[in-house]
């Protein structure tokens, strides 16, 4: 499932950076950086908001208020430069579901956020949809999903599943490090080419199934059979 994800964070570099990390794990992200923009975008609800609780122009509880009238069940982080005590539990009070203090590492906000989405919305089934078969999966390229042969979510990011699009459709093609960097990253990347081993490497663990043999010395191919 492909889960939308409104961000409320008047910090114009802090809302860029958790901005591209939360991209990066294939969810929809809207961000904001005043309480009013958010409010305009209240219907339809996203399946999770992240706020900050200290805006230029309102403050996120007053915002939390307004989003848990309109839709009781979304589930809300609350984010803040304030670690006191009366904040998390006034948080808590009005729906929020986590918060976290600033100053905090993004991989922090994704764990929290995929263990939230996770524990919300674990018992609605996988959508049936068709796809491109390959091995025990299935390929949803337009919806950027993947679905494994009991039909349960698997889990990629935005680059693993690029890669993956990149060898389903050239089936036997051996691809250099070079030309998955090329494909993969573009050409504003700068660094080296193991970032491949590692790609292929996390794609290979999420998806076992998949043969994408190791060309030693040149790169990687997926096999048809």
């Amino acid at each position: 499932m492909s889960y939308t994800i409104y961000l409320v964070e008047d910090e114009d570099n802090l809302n860029e950076l958790l901005t591209k990390y939360l991209e990066n794990e294939g969810w929809n992200i809207t961000s904001f950086t005043k309480g009013e923009e958010a409010r305009k975008q209240m219907q339809p609800s996203p399946h999770l908001w992240i706020l900050d609780i200290m805006l230029p122009d309102t403050d996120g509880y007053t915002l939390i208020k307004e989003i848990k009238e309109k839709d009781p069940d979304v589930p809300v982080i609350f984010i803040s430069a304030r670690d006191a005590d009366i904040d998390r539990v006034l948080g808590l009070e009005l729906g929020s579901n986590d918060y976290i203090a600033k100053p905090f590492l993004p991989r922090e906000l994704i764990i929290r956020v995929q263990k939230l989405l996770e524990l919300v919305y674990k018992e609605q089934p996988a959508p049936k949809k068709s796809g491109i078969t390959v091995s025990s999966y299935n390929v949803i390229e337009e919806a950027r999903e993947v679905y494994d042969e009991n039909g349960s979510l698997v889990n990629l990011t935005s680059k693993e599943f690029d890669l993956l699009i990149l060898f389903l459709h050239h089936k036997g093609h051996p691809f250099s490090r070079e030309d998955i960097l090329l494909k993969i990253w573009g050409h504003d990347y700068f660094g080296t080419d193991r970032v491949v081993d590692d790609l292929v490497r996390r794609l290979r663990k999420k998806m076992p199934g998949l043969k994408v043999e190791t060309i030693y010395g040149f790169g990687y191919r997926m096999m048809t059979s």
